[in-house]
């Protein structure tokens, strides 16, 4: 992987960041489309002269990007500011003809982008939300998501994987609950996307957000929704402003051109080192080796191994404050966090630590050198 960290002028200074679930290092040719944009293409779409042409090249690129790299025709793509706006933005819309008392069924897993839409919405208009619980060892507990679905059930919504314990959902089999319910499923894919190859058709979602700026992009909210649903949407927009394809319905005001340019620079860096598919192997081979070698002073809290996750772990070392940790392993050279519930309100609920907890997360720039030498740090600590 040297020949991608040398794309990276953040990655040059020999500082290791291993804290990729709170968003990832930027390549320069990343920023050079962004700036380029805004020296070649300050117009708006209309614009009958040449800058408005780029524009418009940025757009049309942007949404072919977006639909490769999601599994789905461009026309059902949606931009945004991030994916929380999104995620209030399409969650009001799809809850216009919804009636008091109607249910709707969040995860524990989940990060607090994709609830706190959901309680604000309830708490406007009578909605009831529950928690579908996570098992003992943070997986989503499918048999709970089963019991809880009922008639009145309008969308569960849950994350793809967790970007506080890195545990993947069987998104394709929460799809398929909601669907023989009658309900929507809505997918948080912020933590996923970043890690994991996306095919939506094969999940059968109908709504499905995540986030560029965990993938080594620009920040900026990416969605997909399926055709019919967003066919069958009204939205809330400027009623001028372009309605073609229908993803475009939902995305209100000028829409940021230099972090599309940005994007789609994202998507060929991504794709020049063969995609997801690959850097997935090597990242689960960095994940692997981390938890082979932990030293007995370190507790993971969540699955012990990296079948059923992305390579997100969260731990404390005995008699160490979280905090401690992070700082010190500041100061010699290793970028992680200490946070008590990593926006995660109802997974804090069943993490048994008493304060906080040290996030760790490796993506595909990180090095096995990276990883030895932060494991070789945290037995230090019982020294």
């Amino acid at each position: 992987m040297q020949a991608a960290r040398d794309r990276f002028s953040s990655l040059r200074g020999g500082f290791a960041f291993l804290d990729a679930p709170g968003g990832s290092q930027v390549p320069d040719e990343v920023g050079d489309a962004i700036a380029r944009a805004l020296r070649e293409a300050s117009a708006n779409l209309g614009a009958p002269y040449e800058t408005g042409k780029r524009v418009e090249a940025i757009l049309k690129n942007a949404r072919d990007d977006a639909g490769r790299f999601l599994g789905c025709s461009s026309d059902d793509v949606i931009f945004g500011t991030n994916m929380t706006t999104l995620d209030f933005m399409l969650s009001r819309t799809a809850s216009r003809d919804w009636k008091e008392g109607d249910r709707i069924l969040v995860s524990r897993l989940d990060h607090d982008g994709g609830v706190a839409p959901w309680v604000e919405l309830a708490a406007d208009r009578g909605f009831e939300v529950n928690w579908i619980d996570v098992t003992d060892d943070l997986r989503l507990d499918l048999d709970d998501l089963e019991r809880k679905l009922d008639e009145r059930t309008r969308v569960v919504a849950c994350v793809f994987a967790s970007n506080a314990v890195g545990s993947i959902t069987d998104a394709q089999r929460v799809a398929e609950l909601a669907r023989e319910a009658g309900a929507l499923s809505w997918i948080d894919a912020v933590h996923y996307a970043a890690h994991e190859p996306v095919d939506v058709q094969a999940i059968g979602c109908d709504v499905f957000l995540c986030s560029p700026y965990k993938f080594c992009g620009p920040h900026l909210g990416l969605a997909y929704g399926r055709h019919e649903l967003l066919e069958s949407w009204r939205p809330y927009k400027a009623r001028p402003a372009g309605s073609t394809p229908v993803g475009r319905k939902f995305e209100t005001g000028t829409a940021p051109y230099e972090l599309l340019a940005g994007f789609s620079a994202t998507i060929a860096y991504l794709e020049s080192l063969g995609g997801m598919d690959v850097l997935k192997t090597y990242e689960r081979e960095l994940g692997a080796r981390f938890l082979e070698t932990l030293p007995e002073n370190v507790t993971v809290y969540g699955l012990q191994t990296m079948e059923g996750r992305v390579p997100t772990f969260l731990l404390n070392v005995d008699g160490v404050e979280a905090a401690t940790v992070a700082t010190t392993m500041a100061e010699r050279g290793y970028g992680v966090w200490a946070h008590d519930n990593w926006y995660s309100l109802g997974l804090r609920e069943k993490l048994p630590y008493p304060q906080d907890a040290v996030r760790v997360g490796f993506i595909h720039y990180n090095t096995v050198d990276e990883v030895d030498g932060f494991v070789a740090e945290l037995a230090s600590f019982s020294k």
